[in-house]
């Protein structure tokens, strides 16, 4: 389904409900950091974080207000937005509370899995998939199962990544920014209208949040971004029937898929549960090489936007042509891991396990 089809947008242009996102949350993110201290909302510094005194963290909650506000003032609503937009609210709280004193793995999982329910029984959901011979595959109730478990991995991939000033803002900023680009050209003007209303609220908040930050986004605004990212992909970008648009999404959250992936694989050859802690995601990479904390979320972004990039390309040229570039890319992509060492720890941990089993608690 397309969320806000037939709907009319006021006003008129694009540039009018872009603007008070921004100006919205731009505005609102003060309010926000004196909330955040007043009711002690801060995050500590300790031995495997970057800053070294309390910050306010509760960021994300301006986002979302800016958001919300946007699409209730400038889009006529209809039951899939209001699912959205009650997904996106449990997501919020749950978030909140994270930041205010802490929620175990299990209680944010079952939120998230009834946060995207709601919108898979709204009928937001992947449908089906398409085959180069056979043509379009429906996925019958398997459309449910796959649609939960891409809405939860996303909704998770951004919030591993926040772990840097402006990082998952940034990232998640070019990425609606793509997603809206291709929905526009492949499918729905107002889904498109969604993603860079989003985008444009990340933006409002992102020069609070850049090095040296502010104030942080929090659980509050790294899994909201994650849960609306998921949904506007499957809105915007899975509806086409050609099987390059089932590759789209992944390009275009190609940075928070790719570390949580190579995550998951490390701990679990480390012999350490999947949802522990280490410094030894790409950003942490980065850093080790000697890439300053700024240089290193512009080279995040770098390759965030060389991924975009690439979607908008492989959405514009013939299905051949899409899955070459996708095979050079995956390629290209696992030269640079190695590159990197990603998976080079899991040794070091494998040995570290052997000698002592002790298992931290759930960070990002």
């Amino acid at each position: 389904m397309s969320v806000g089809r037939g709907g009319k947008i006021v006003p008129k242009g694009i540039f009018g409900p872009l603007l008070l996102a921004f100006g919205l949350v731009f505005l609102g993110t003060p309010w926000v950091k004196k909330l955040a201290y007043k009711i002690k909302a801060l995050d500590q510094p300790s031995q495997r974080k970057i800053h070294y005194y309390p910050m306010p963290r509760l960021g994300g909650l301006a986002i979302c207000l800016g958001f919300w506000l946007t699409i209730f003032l400038t889009m006529e609503m209809n039951p899939g937005l209001y699912a959205l937009l009650g997904g996106g609210l449990l997501i919020t709280l749950v978030g909140i509370i994270d930041d205010l004193k802490g929620v175990t793995p299990r209680q944010k999982l079952v939120v998230q899995i009834v946060a995207a329910l709601l919108v898979i029984f709204a009928g937001i959901r992947v449908e089906f998939i398409t085959h180069p011979f056979k043509g379009i595959i429906s996925l019958g109730y398997w459309s449910y199962p796959l649609t939960l478990l891409w809405i939860i991995g996303i909704t998770n991939a951004v919030n591993l990544i926040d772990g840097l000033d402006g990082l998952a803002a940034g990232v998640s900023a070019i990425a609606a920014l793509t997603l809206g680009i291709i929905a526009y050209w492949e499918t729905s003007p107002q889904a498109a209208m969604l993603a860079f209303i989003l985008a444009a609220s990340i933006f409002g908040f992102l020069k609070y949040n850049f090095h040296p930050a502010q104030i942080f986004m929090g659980d509050t605004g790294s899994l909201f971004l994650g849960f609306n990212l998921s949904i506007l992909a499957i809105i915007g970008l899975t509806k086409s029937a050609t099987i390059i648009s089932l590759f789209l999404p992944v390009v275009v959250l190609g940075v928070p898929i790719l570390d949580t992936l190579y995550a998951i694989v490390r701990r679990y050859f480390g012999g350490k549960p999947i949802f522990s802690a280490d410094k030894e995601h790409l950003h942490h990479r980065l850093l080790s090489l000697g890439l300053s904390h700024e240089h290193t979320v512009l080279a995040m972004y770098g390759v965030s936007v060389v991924l975009s990039l690439t979607a908008i390309i492989m959405a514009l040229v013939t299905t051949a042509q899409g899955m070459l570039i996708m095979v050079a890319l995956i390629l290209g992509l696992c030269i640079g891991v190695e590159k990197l060492g990603l998976l080079q720890a899991r040794k070091k941990e494998a040995s570290q396990t052997q000698e002592k089993k002790v298992y931290q608690p759930y960070t990002k």
